[in-house]
């Protein structure tokens, strides 16, 4: 099977020297590629530089991504192309529109109108004690999936921070049914620490249980490779 994998986490630039950044390391992702490419598959990672890859492998080819807008350039042709999307990497939900100080916002008659400009400095002063930053929300890129190949077995991803089993489950398989996918593997960030990365494996009526990163990738190769 050809399997496509995103991994890492993207970066929105605010200016040439700072960015808004997703903290994920790529280590699942890894740890995914590394099971379908011990197994004979051809695998597809699209990660970022800073991101943990597997070694070398003549079955994996790593594209590098920056941001949700070249993550959707790169993405789309793949997807077409693929039989398995697995997409765990963190997507920032926004990108920045414009960067300016309080007394521009102050002055300004209608805030709105701030979101028409953009910051033309490669570097944005900081002699300011305070900047405000206009965000906007990018792409779902999840949803994008099933437009792109409605045949694609899709694997997402959810993370909601301190809630119930039940809610948890509740917004991931909202999630499934939204995106059409396959299964949705559920967390929550208060229990991932080191090591230990408690998740589950969802489909609209299962759940599988997993600890920890390599649990988690068994669970994803076995489940998309027995699926009946």
């Amino acid at each position: 099977m050809k399997i496509l994998i995103t991994s890492g986490g993207t970066t929105e630039k605010i200016d040439s020297v700072r960015g808004i950044t997703n903290h994920a390391t790529g280590s699942l992702g890894k740890y995914i590629a590394e099971i379908f490419l011990e197994n004979g598959h051809e695998v597809t990672l699209v990660t970022t530089k800073e991101a943990i890859k597997p070694e070398n492998h003549p079955n994996l080819t790593v594209c590098l991504i920056t941001n949700v807008e070249s993550l959707i350039s790169i993405l789309e042709p793949l997807v077409k192309t693929s039989d398995v999307f697995i997409h765990s990497m963190a997507v920032s939900d926004y990108t920045p529109v414009y960067m300016t100080d309080l007394h521009e916002v102050e002055q300004a008659e209608h805030v709105s109108d701030l979101l028409k400009r953009q910051n033309t400095e490669s570097k944005i002063s900081s002699k300011e004690d305070y900047q405000v930053l206009f965000l906007k929300k990018t792409p779902k890129v999840i949803s994008l999936v099933k437009l792109w190949n409605p045949d694609i077995t899709l694997i997402g991803f959810k993370m909601l921070v301190n809630v119930s089993k039940e809610e948890l489950f509740a917004v991931a398989r909202d999630s499934l049914r939204k995106n059409k996918a396959r299964y949705i593997v559920a967390n929550d960030l208060t229990e991932i620490n080191g090591n230990q990365h408690h998740a589950y494996l969802l489909d609209a009526e299962h759940s599988y249980e997993a600890n920890d990163k390599k649990e988690i990738a068994n669970l994803i190769y076995e489940r998309v490779v027995n699926y009946d």
